[in-house]
């Protein structure tokens, strides 16, 4: 007899979460999973962006470099003559066979396939003009080129 009293006063004790309470705690977690989620998305298209027009900086410094030790060049330098003569260790996004012209200030002429999403981005600038370009790239939508300002 006095065990089950003492049972009793022990379920009356115990403390959890009613059903309402953890309905509250998974609406709001859900609230912040839908807050945080798109967030997450254009931080990651935003990088992306930002980092195809990294690579594309990297390569004009590579050509500037190239062009410095061969001053009678007069063809346009491949991205990837630039990887074979050591001048760049990699061209991280932009394809092997974009150039960049010798004519100062260097332009690249290249086009970079699913750089953003699954759209492409065409470069035919120069550094000051990819740095220019405050195009975000959560914001392409579409096939973009970067254009002077």
């Amino acid at each position: 007899m006095f065990k089950k009293i003492l049972n009793k006063k022990l379920l009356k004790n115990q403390k959890g979460l009613t059903l309402i309470e953890l309905l509250a705690v998974i609406v709001i977690l859900a609230i912040v999973a839908a807050i945080a989620i798109p967030a997450i998305g254009n931080i990651i298209d935003n990088s992306k962006f930002n980092g195809v027009k990294a690579d594309a900086i990297n390569v004009i410094n590579a050509a500037n470099l190239y062009y410095t030790d061969n001053p009678a060049e007069k063809d346009e330098v491949t991205v990837t003559k630039l990887i074979q003569e050591k001048y760049l260790d990699t061209a991280g996004k932009i394809p092997g066979d974009s150039t960049v012209t010798t004519v100062v200030p260097r332009k690249l002429k290249a086009t970079v396939q699913d750089a953003v999403k699954t759209f492409k981005v065409t470069f035919a600038h120069s550094i000051d003009e990819i740095n220019r370009d405050d195009q975000k790239g959560s914001k392409i939508d579409k096939d973009y080129t970067i254009t002077p300002k």
